[in-house]
């Protein structure tokens, strides 16, 4: 059993009877962020995050949870990942410490801005959406083409590779998908934003940003905080199996995203930049 998932004892009711079993949950854990960097030559430490995930490729999270959210600009700035030591306050495997290189430029205020902007409203969302085309480096690939059937293809393929749902039934997975339609990489996790950090911090780590030949797939809804991720990681196309927010819409018209929606075998809702998709 991997270590995305435990072991819990339910009483289970069928109709008028009732019996203690053993069920499989997915694992939350909280999941603290450290920043090591230099600051005018100035060692500094600074805790940027603490996050609920499902452990599992941890250091992919911190990677993309650090490109993603514009505190860091190349994977070039990143000297080593690990985890922290054990201490009696600290489960080793639950602190993970981020080391990044002299030359390093960090903005941590980017953060933060985008923390305040996105859990306020529409006005600040607006002013947010500017803020993130600003900070993009990559560009959106308007040439790429993928056909109906192909984007109809999608879902089976993730499902089948989505294990941890498989035993639980209770995470969130995304996929990266190339333009042929083919499955690339999938990643789980309890939270939706975590499991596209996981995808996008694997593509940070080896340094093959930006994904704009390819195709991310969404288990559930999309919100603006999901396509703000994928534009950062320069993603062309992203469709979900869920439906999109209003907010999420606007983001991916105004950075030329391809959003869909609502995914099933034989339909879908196209919202944005639909000459990617050849009917």
């Amino acid at each position: 059993m991997s270590i995305s998932v435990t072991q819990k004892k339910i009483l289970k009711v069928l109709l008028d009877k009732s019996s203690e079993v053993d069920d499989l949950v997915a694992v939350e854990e909280p999941m603290e962020l450290k920043l090591y960097y230099l600051d005018h030559d100035v060692p500094k430490e600074k805790s940027v995050s603490v996050t609920m995930r499902t452990p599992g490729n941890d250091f992919e999270l911190a990677a993309g949870f650090l490109f993603t959210e514009g505190i860091i600009r190349s994977c070039a700035h990143i000297d080593y990942i690990n985890y922290c030591k054990k201490t009696k306050d600290e489960s080793k495997e639950n602190v993970v410490k981020v080391v990044l290189k002299k030359e390093a430029e960090v903005n941590l205020l980017s953060a933060e801005r985008n923390f305040y902007i996105t859990g306020s409203c529409g006005v600040c969302g607006k002013a947010s959406i500017e803020a993130i085309e600003q900070q993009s480096c990559f560009s959106i690939d308007f040439d790429l083409k993928i056909t109906q059937q192909q984007i109809l293809g999608l879902m089976l393929q993730m499902q089948s590779e989505q294990l941890n749902f498989k035993y639980t039934g209770g995470i969130h997975a995304c996929a990266i998908y190339n333009a042929a339609g083919q499955l690339c990489m999938v990643r789980e996790d309890i939270g939706r934003h975590n499991a596209l950090d996981k995808l996008i911090g694997h593509f940070v780590i080896k340094n093959e940003l930006p994904l704009n030949k390819y195709v991310l797939l969404l288990s559930g809804r999309v919100s603006f905080e999901l396509v703000q991720k994928a534009a950062m990681a320069g993603i062309s196309i992203v469709v979900a199996v869920g439906a999109p927010s209003s907010l999420a819409i606007e983001m991916a018209h105004k950075t030329g995203i391809t959003l869909i929606g609502f995914l099933k075998e034989k339909s879908m809702n196209i919202y944005t930049h639909s000459q990617r998709i050849m009917i």
